[in-house]
């Protein structure tokens, strides 16, 4: 029996809130124990350089990979620092130069999701929020590379899509990826904050809901309870993948006509089986 759409808003919700969750694990918790020698690498050569978005070289396995991803901070002066994971310009800006200069040497790249939403702040469309972003998607689609995306917590927005163009595409269980927060949908379509919860459901906004919509390729397994339970469950699903696809890029699968294609049957609308 199907779960009443009460509940499976509810539910949705509660995935959101754990998604969100100031103890879940960040980005450098699992560089910091899937990766070596971890060199980071500042600076977009035209602004300034944004820590709210992280890149480097590293190694996984033995093998040479750059490593591109939003840390939100752990602790009040880091988020402060890190601006809650929200970019500036520069932020992707710095994404694309690190993402080019893998293309140029034949480097894989690995990119952790982990975001509200770019950062909307007027400053930051002054400097070309709105260009930086859609630079990266236009770049990111012919990018002659292999790109691995996983979403850790929350994916918000064109914040999260601006560094998640990639080839293979997976999700811890109880992260989230939308649109937009569920608070401001709410307030889009009904003019009421407090219909969060029917909007976290509107949303499908879940891992298994985007599974099923063909949006990601895998669904990660988390600790019971949520990531921030136990993190050091969640290194070894995401270490499989990694190793997974890294084997593939091996064998020539991920391509950027692959990575266009994959993208461009996103979205079809099946009348037969909506419901």
């Amino acid at each position: 029996m199907k779960k009443h759409s009460k509940e499976l808003s509810n539910d949705a919700w509660q995935r959101v809130e754990l998604a969100r969750h100031a103890l879940r694990p960040r980005m450098m918790y699992f560089v910091e124990r899937l990766f070596e020698d971890f060199i980071e690498l500042h600076g977009d050569r035209c602004s300034g350089d944004d820590p709210a978005i992280m890149g480097g070289i590293g190694r996984f396995s033995g093998e040479t990979v750059v490593i591109i991803g939003q840390q939100k901070g752990v602790g009040t002066e880091e988020k402060v620092q890190r601006n809650f994971g929200m970019a500036h310009p520069e932020g992707y800006r710095k994404a694309l130069r690190l993402m080019k200069m893998a293309a140029h040497f034949g480097y894989p790249v690995l990119i952790f999701v982990d975001t509200p939403a770019a950062y909307p702040g007027i400053e930051a469309e002054e400097r070309g929020q709105g260009s930086a972003i859609a630079s990266n998607l236009l770049e990111m689609f012919n990018l002659e590379t292999a790109l691995f995306a996983v979403v850790l917590s929350e994916g918000g927005s064109g914040g999260a899509l601006g560094i998640a163009v990639a080839d293979y595409i997976v999700m811890f269980e109880h992260a989230a990826y939308m649109i937009c927060p569920p608070e401001r949908c709410a307030e889009i379509l009904w003019r009421d904050q407090d219909k969060k919860y029917l909007a976290a459901g509107a949303l499908k906004a879940t891992a298994a809901d985007l599974l099923a919509m063909g949006l990601i390729d895998k669904v990660l397994p988390e600790p019971k309870g949520g990531g921030h339970q136990a993190p050091e469950a969640m290194l070894p699903p995401l270490a499989e993948e990694i190793r997974y696809f890294l084997r593939e890029q091996k064998t020539g699968r991920w391509s950027p006509g692959q990575r266009q294609n994959k993208f461009r049957k996103m979205g079809a609308w099946n009348c037969a089986t909506h419901e």
